[in-house]
C-alpha cells in the first residue's frame, strides 16, 4: 500500500469550506471520475462515480474535521483505496490536506508507487479546485 498526500492553504474559513465539500463536490474535484448517484447508508454517503469504462461506489463519512472515504467494493480501479480530507484553522483562512492511501493489489512494489503517483495528482487537483473555489 502507498500513501501519498497533498495540502493547500485556502484563504476561507474552515466553516465556509466545511460547508463546500459534500462527497459529490469532492469527487468532481479530483477530476478523474464522474458522480452518477449518491444515496445514504447509515451513517454513510456512497457516491457511485462513472469514467474511464469504470463504474464504482465511494463510501464517505464525515468526520469532525473533513471527509474519510473509500472504494467500496472490488468494481474500482485499485483492490484499496482510502482518502482522508481535513479542513484545519490557519492564518486567517484554512490548511485543507488530503492523504490517500493506495494499492492494487500486486505483487510488483512499482505498480503501487505508479498508482500512488496518479493518486497524489488527483489529490492536488481536488485541492487546487478548493482553493480556487475557496
Amino acid at each position: 500500500m502507498r500513501e501519498v498526500a497533498a495540502d493547500r492553504f485556502v484563504a476561507s474559513s474552515p466553516a465556509a469550506l466545511r460547508r463546500s465539500l459534500s462527497p459529490t463536490a469532492l469527487v468532481e474535484y479530483e477530476g478523474s471520475f464522474a458522480p452518477r448517484a449518491s444515496r445514504t447508508d447509515g451513517d454513510a454517503t456512497v457516491v457511485t462515480v462513472a469514467g474511464g469504462g469504470l463504474e464504482f461506489d465511494l463510501r464517505f463519512v464525515e468526520t469532525d474535521d473533513g471527509w474519510r472515504y473509500e472504494q467500496a467494493g472490488d468494481r474500482g480501479p485499485f483492490d484499496s483505496m482510502e482518502t482522508t480530507v481535513t479542513v484545519e484553522p490557519a492564518n486567517e483562512g484554512s490548511r485543507v490536506r488530503a492523504v490517500s492511501r493506495v494499492s492494487l493489489g500486486l505483487p510488483v512494489p512499482l505498480v503501487d508507487r505508479i498508482a500512488g503517483w496518479k493518486r497524489r495528482g488527483e489529490l492536488r487537483r481536488l485541492l487546487d479546485a478548493v482553493a480556487d473555489d475557496g
